[in-house]
């Protein structure tokens, strides 16, 4: 029993990423807001900011929904131990594997780094969020595929714009938001 508490109790080494996420930050904020010059004038750069991130990101998203619905699952039905899945929405929530944690630290440490909420408040917060639009999209490719028969990575940019607008204004008034402090 002494040798199983002397094993669970030896202290880990671990790495402090710190540096190296700041200084990926550092370079991102610089590319970003070398480009926003032009855009000064027609929105806040916080703004700009969201559209390169976000806009990056969705388009990771449509990528790796495109090779997921046409190569990976061969617009193939996925088939589960309890039910089945059209590819496209399988497609769906395999791009999100990749891109809800790319999103977060985004928003986070890019977009909304003012914001002094806790982290694990606004993970939270990012969570609900990101299901909300995950039912939101679901609900679109469901009208979009299968009702108004828009070829899937189409019916998928369409559902995007839409959800694009509502994750914007839930992250900077609910997600990410600036807590008054009194």
């Amino acid at each position: 029993m002494l040798t199983l508490v002397k094993v669970f109790s030896k202290k880990r080494k671990t790495t402090n990423f710190a540096p190296i996420f700041f200084m990926i930050r550092n370079i991102i904020l610089q590319i970003i807001d070398f480009f926003y010059q032009p855009f000064a004038k027609l929105m806040p750069l916080q703004t700009f900011r969201y559209l390169a991130c976000g806009g990056g990101n969705t388009m990771l998203d449509i990528f790796l929904y495109f090779v997921c619905y046409n190569f990976v699952l061969h617009q193939q039905m996925v088939h589960l131990p309890l039910f089945s899945m059209s590819a496209h929405i399988a497609a769906l929530f395999m791009s999100m594997a990749v891109t809800f944690p790319t999103g977060f630290l985004l928003s986070k440490y890019v977009v909304f780094s003012e914001s002094n909420l806790r982290g694990r408040i606004q993970l939270f917060r990012y969570f609900v969020l990101v299901a909300i639009c995950i039912m939101l999209n679901y609900v679109f490719m469901k009208l979009f595929v299968d009702q108004l028969h828009l070829y899937p990575t189409v019916g998928k940019i369409c559902t995007t714009a839409l959800v694009v607008i509502f994750s914007y204004l839930t992250q900077k008034k609910f997600t990410f938001k600036v807590k008054q402090t009194r």
